[in-house]
């Protein structure tokens, strides 16, 4: 199979840029097409063999991804596999691609592979990287309802078939739409505890409009995506544990902004799922009300 990458990146983490290209170079197999998309900032000089995109502005993480996709052709479709890297981390093993590339092979229903992210220096993977929710064994290989939107392998063909990510999602959630949009679509995904990607142990509320966007992102993707008997369920299963969490009055007033908002603008276009998509995810583990 041949394999593409696409790395997203603002331009300021030269040093881990490179170290994580250099990464992607050393893999076992055949060499891997590297594309390198400049969200809104200058690239640093890169290798001649990436090849590389500036975007005027910074368009977001699905969109920007979206970019780098259709370098590869519409959908992807020069390509077999397109990798999909967060530029500040690095394939550790050398046998990443190779492990892929047998995966897809072994399973034709297989779409998407979900890495494990680790800490280089600590080694320990976060819960909240685990996409499931019995997270506690992160070792642990599984079926999953969800991937690591910057440690994963996807089959091109999943995105010639149910389309890219969603662009107006801009940060969080976006992996989850496409996911949903999969498995409707007879796909699986697995999580590979094996395929390891090292990340430096960080907290998603680092970035500013995280609570504004994960709320907002929540409802959209159910508006999107859902039965309509679901959204509301849901939807108020998410309030409840936003609440019980006991979030500062600033971040949860952002939440809830960002909720209403959610409910007020445009999602895209609403394809819910099956009831048997529904089904399918509550045997993997993951009921879409939760």
């Amino acid at each position: 199979m041949k394999v593409g990458a696409v790395v997203l990146t603002m331009g300021n983490r030269p040093e881990e840029l490179r170290a994580l290209l250099d990464s992607v170079a050393k893999q076992d197999g055949d060499p891997i097409e590297v594309v390198v998309v400049g969200n809104g900032s200058p690239l640093p000089a890169l290798p001649e063999s990436v090849r590389t995109i500036e975007l005027p502005e910074n368009v977001g993480i699905p969109a920007g991804r979206n970019v780098g996709i259709e370098a590869f052709g519409p959908g992807g479709r020069d390509v077999d596999v397109l990798l999909f890297l967060d530029d500040d981390g690095l394939l550790p093993g050398t046998d990443t691609a190779e492990l892929c590339r047998e995966a897809f092979a072994a399973d034709p229903e297989l779409g998407i592979i979900s890495f494990r992210i680790a800490d280089p220096d600590t080694g320990v993977t976060q819960r909240r990287h685990v996409p499931r929710l019995r997270a506690a064994d992160p070792m642990r290989s599984s079926r999953v309802t969800t991937f690591l939107g910057g440690a994963n392998a996807v089959r091109t063909e999943v995105f010639e078939q149910v389309g890219g990510l969603p662009d107006d999602f801009f940060y969080a959630h976006e992996e989850t739409d496409l996911a949903w949009r999969a498995l409707d679509a007879g796909w699986m995904i697995d999580y590979r505890s094996d395929m390891v990607l090292h990340h430096p142990t960080t907290a998603p509320s680092r970035h500013a409009v995280y609570h504004r966007m994960v709320a907002r992102n929540r409802v959209w993707l159910a508006r999107r995506n859902l039965p309509a008997l679901l959204v509301p369920v849901y939807l108020g299963v998410w309030l409840l544990l936003t609440l019980a969490r006991r979030p500062s009055k600033t971040a949860l007033r952002a939440w809830l902004g960002g909720f209403r908002e959610g409910w007020k603008t445009p999602c895209g276009p609403r394809r819910p799922m099956k009831w048997r998509t529904v089904w399918r995810l509550t045997r993997l583990g993951r009921p879409p009300v939760i």
